[in-house]
């Protein structure tokens, strides 16, 4: 999968999903018609203005974070030399009832002449004949673009955001959806919210 060089380097330096969300969690929440997954939390965390640096614990990359409504902003120090400065914000889904990681969510730092990604991750248990698709709301149509890569740790879609796509994202603040198709060709749908994602967007963008 051809990823965003920061982003791409943030997958490689921070865990996602657990290889062991796979066949078994997708399946179980898999029926017809499309089950709703875990809904977003019923009380956001209160935005923070100013991430709190985690302590170094010994070789490992040094992070920080800051919620955003149902968004974290997530920066990561790499032990690389120099050291780089990695960061995107990002939703995490689970399971209903269950703690345990289902989707994600992310958007990179933006570079300056390059557009904007979003990157999708969902568990490895996924049909490839058809496209992923991410919606603000049910009423709208959302954007679709089909799994590019898989790895033990899931199953990865890119979205390109231009500007107006962008900017809906960056003013929505209602619950829309992720859904794709399970490779016994059953749609998963989960919730996504976009509470809190104009505040994080902009807090990237100025690191």
């Amino acid at each position: 999968m051809r990823v965003h060089n920061k982003l791409a380097l943030y997958i490689a330096t921070v865990a996602l999903l657990p290889a062991a969300v796979g066949a078994a969690s997708a399946q179980q929440q898999t029926t017809r018609p499309p089950p709703k997954l875990a809904p977003p939390p019923a009380k956001p965390t209160p935005p923070a203005p100013a991430p709190q640096a985690q302590p170094p614990a010994g070789d490992a990359p040094q992070r920080t974070t800051a919620s955003y409504g149902d968004w974290v902003l997530q920066c990561v120090t790499t032990n690389s030399s120099p050291p780089e400065l990695v960061c995107d914000i990002a939703q995490v889904t689970q399971l209903q009832g269950k703690n345990v990681p289902f989707s994600r969510v992310a958007v990179a730092h933006p570079e300056k002449g390059k557009p904007v990604k979003l990157v999708v991750q969902v568990p490895i248990n996924v049909s490839y004949a058809t496209q992923v698709r991410v919606a603000t709301a049910d009423d709208d149509p959302g954007i679709a673009a089909p799994f590019a890569n898989c790895t033990p740790n899931g199953c990865f879609a890119e979205f390109e955001l231009k500007d107006d796509l962008l900017k809906k994202m960056h003013d929505a603040t209602s619950v829309g959806k992720l859904s794709f198709a399970d490779a016994a060709g059953q749609t998963v749908t989960v919730p996504i919210s976009f509470n809190g994602f104009g505040q994080a967007y902009d807090a990237l963008a100025k690191k």
